[in-house]
C-alpha cells in the first residue's frame, strides 16, 4: 500500500509542526538532566510495599501479618505519594480497613489448611486499586467526563467482583484521560496525573492513574482496560507489568464507556502489576471460567520458544523514530536471551506494520459482520445525550469556556474526517499481517517489540505526536496477548520497556517471558532509589 499526496503533506506537515513545537516547549521548560528528590516520589521504606500480591496473600494465610496492617501500609504510603502523583481520585480506606479486619477473622477461625484456603482465597487481604472508568461499587465512575462527575457505581463490574470474589480488598479508583482515548491522563473532573520517575512527565493512558500508583507502590495489583495500549502504555511510562490479554478472555461488562459495534473485538481488560509473578494468578482470576482456555499452569520451557525481533515499524511516516536508548535496551534483551537461554533471536521485517496507524484507524472506524459501527466519540462526549460539536467546542476550549479537554476535541475532529468504510487496499494489509503474525508465532513463539517509540514523554507533548501510541494499538486490532515488561532505566532515571507478544490463547508464554526478564534486568525500580 502506498501513501496518498494528502497523507504524505500531512505527515510531514505533522513533523514540522512537532519539531517547532516541542523546541519551543524545551526553550520554555528546558530539560533537567536528571530527576532529583524534589520532582518525583519518595522511597517505598516500609518492608510490607515490597512484595508481591502472591507473596502477602501467603502471609496473611499463614498469619505472619495481619491484613489490616497490610492495608494501612497501603494507606499510609497513597497518602504520601498521592498529592505529587494525582492518581488515586477517590479512596475507600474507612471500609478497606473493615474488610481487612474480616480478613484478620476469617483467617483466625478457619479450620482449613493454607492449601484449601489459598484454593478458595488466592488474592487473599491484597491491596487493589481500580481504573475509575471500571465500576467498583460506591465508586465514581465518570471516566473523566464532566457530565459524569456525580455518577456513582451501584454494583461491580465483572473483573472487580472475581477479583473481591479471590480475596483482594479495593484501595478506590485511579485516574484515566478523558473517555479513555487519549494517552496522557489528564481530564476536568480530576485534573492531571504525574509520572512517579519525574513529575514533569507523563503516566500514560487511558489507564495511566493505575500505572502510576503501582509503580509508586501505593498499590501491588491493579485493573485497567487496553483499546488501543491503555494497559501498556501506562505500565511502560511507569516501569511496571501490563498484559493485554488474548481477545474475549477476560469480560469487559461495566465500564464506561464501553465497546460497541465492531470495537467489541478490540477491548481488552487486563492487570498491571509490579511483580511477574502476580500475571499468571491475576488473568486466571480475571478470565474466570475462560481461564481454561489460556493453560495458564502449563509449564513453559523458554528454551523451546522460538523468538523474533522488530526494533521499529519500518519507517512510519506519521510515528516517531524509536528512541536510541529503546533500540539498545531491546538488543541488550536479545543478548542476554541467546546467551542465557540458548536460543536464536531472529531479527524480522514485516512491512504492514508501517501502516499500523492507517489499519487502525481504519477498523476503529469500519462496521462489524451485522453492519453496525461502534457509537460516535461526540456522541460519548454528550453522554448519551445530543452528540457534542468539536468546532464548537473548540472554540470554546481556546476561550476557556469548554467542559473538555483539547485531545477529546481533537479526536472528536478527526472522527468527523474518518472514513467508515475501510479501503480494500487496507483489509488486504490487515489480513496480510493477521497471517503474517499467526505463521509467524504459531504455537510456541514470542515477539519483541518497542512499546512506545519514546521514553515517557513531557506534559503535554503526546498533543505533537499523536500517533506513537500504535506501536501498542495495532495488537488490539491482531487480538494478540501483549505483556509490557520493564528494562531498566534510561540515562534520565525514566523507564524503558518491551512489548512480548505470544499467538492467541499463548498468554502463558509473553508472561513466562516477562518473569525471565524481570530476574535479568531487574523489574520493577523504586522511583525513590532511581
Amino acid at each position: 500500500m502506498t501513501l496518498t499526496r494528502l497523507e504524505r503533506c500531512f505527515a510531514r506537515c505533522l513533523r514540522v509542526l512537532t519539531r517547532v513545537f516541542l523546541t519551543i516547549f524545551s526553550f520554555v521548560l528546558p530539560e533537567r538532566q536528571r530527576p532529583n528528590a524534589t520532582n518525583r516520589v519518595s522511597s517505598a521504606k516500609n518492608p510490607l510495599l515490597l512484595l508481591s500480591g502472591v507473596q502477602l496473600a501467603r502471609r496473611i494465610r499463614r498469619r505472619e501479618v495481619s491484613c489490616v496492617e497490610v492495608i494501612q501500609a497501603y494507606i499510609s504510603r497513597i497518602e504520601a505519594v498521592n498529592p505529587l502523583v494525582n492518581a488515586v481520585v477517590k479512596d475507600r480506606f474507612a471500609s478497606a480497613l473493615q474488610e481487612a479486619d474480616q480478613v484478620d477473622k476469617l483467617v483466625a477461625e478457619e479450620s482449613e489448611d493454607e492449601a484449601s484456603l489459598e484454593e478458595k482465597f488466592p488474592l487473599l487481604g491484597v491491596p487493589l486499586s481500580v481504573k475509575e472508568a471500571i465500576a467498583l461499587q460506591g465508586m465514581p465512575n465518570s471516566s473523566g467526563l464532566v457530565s459524569r462527575r456525580d455518577v456513582v457505581s451501584h454494583s461491580d463490574a465483572a473483573v472487580v467482583s472475581l477479583l473481591k470474589r479471590a480475596g483482594a480488598v479495593p484501595l478506590g479508583v485511579t485516574n484515566c484521560s478523558e473517555l479513555c482515548m487519549w494517552f496522557e491522563s489528564s481530564n476536568n473532573v480530576y485534573g492531571r496525573s504525574n509520572n512517579p520517575y519525574s513529575l514533569d512527565r507523563i503516566v500514560g493512558g487511558s489507564s495511566g492513574g493505575e500505572g502510576c500508583i503501582v509503580a509508586s507502590a501505593g498499590s501491588v495489583i491493579g485493573i485497567g482496560s487496553d483499546i488501543g495500549g491503555s494497559i501498556r502504555m501506562p505500565a511502560f511510562f511507569n516501569g511496571v507489568f501490563g498484559h493485554k490479554p488474548t481477545i474475549g478472555v477476560v469480560p469487559n461488562e461495566g465500564q464506561f464507556p464501553n465497546a460497541s459495534g465492531p470495537q467489541v473485538d478490540f477491548l481488552c481488560t487486563g492487570p498491571l502489576c509490579r511483580y511477574a509473578e502476580d500475571l499468571a494468578p491475576l488473568l486466571r482470576i480475571m478470565a474466570g471460567p475462560q481461564a481454561e482456555r489460556l493453560n495458564l499452569s502449563e509449564e513453559v520451557n523458554l528454551k523451546q520458544v522460538k523468538f523474533y525481533s522488530m526494533v521499529h515499524d519500518g519507517g512510519s511516516l506519521f510515528v516517531s523514530p524509536v528512541d536510541r536508548q529503546l533500540v539498545d535496551a531491546q538488543y541488550q534483551l536479545i543478548e542476554r536471551l541467546e546467551a542465557d537461554l540458548g536460543v536464536k533471536v531472529q531479527q524480522v521485517q514485516i512491512p504492514e506494520f508501517k501502516y499500523a496507524f492507517q489499519i487502525w484507524a481504519a477498523m476503529m472506524s469500519s462496521k462489524n459482520a451485522d453492519g453496525k459501527a461502534a457509537q460516535s466519540f461526540t456522541g460519548l462526549m454528550g453522554d448519551h445525550g445530543k452528540p457534542v460539536w468539536p468546532l464548537w467546542e473548540l472554540l470554546k476550549w481556546i476561550l476557556g469556556l469548554s467542559y473538555h479537554t483539547l485531545p477529546a476535541i481533537g479526536l472528536g475532529l478527526a472522527e468527523k474526517l474518518q472514513s467508515s468504510k475501510p479501503s480494500s487496499d487496507l483489509l488486504k494489509k490487515t489480513q496480510a499481517l493477521r497471517r503474517e503474525m499467526e505463521r509467524l508465532l504459531g504455537s510456541d513463539g514470542v515477539f519483541l517489540y518497542p512499546s512506545h517509540p519514546k521514553i515517557a514523554p513531557k506534559h503535554h507533548h503526546p498533543i505533537f505526536t499523536p500517533f506513537n501510541f500504535i506501536y501498542t494499538g495495532i495488537f488490539n486490532i491482531l487480538g494478540l496477548p501483549v505483556t509490557q515488561c520493564p528494562l531498566g532505566l534510561s540515562s534520565e532515571g525514566l523507564p524503558l520497556g518491551i512489548q512480548l507478544v505470544s499467538n492467541l490463547y499463548n498468554d502463558r508464554l509473553s508472561i513466562a517471558t516477562a518473569r525471565y526478564v524481570e530476574t535479568a534486568f531487574g523489574g520493577w525500580r523504586d522511583p525513590g532509589k532511581a
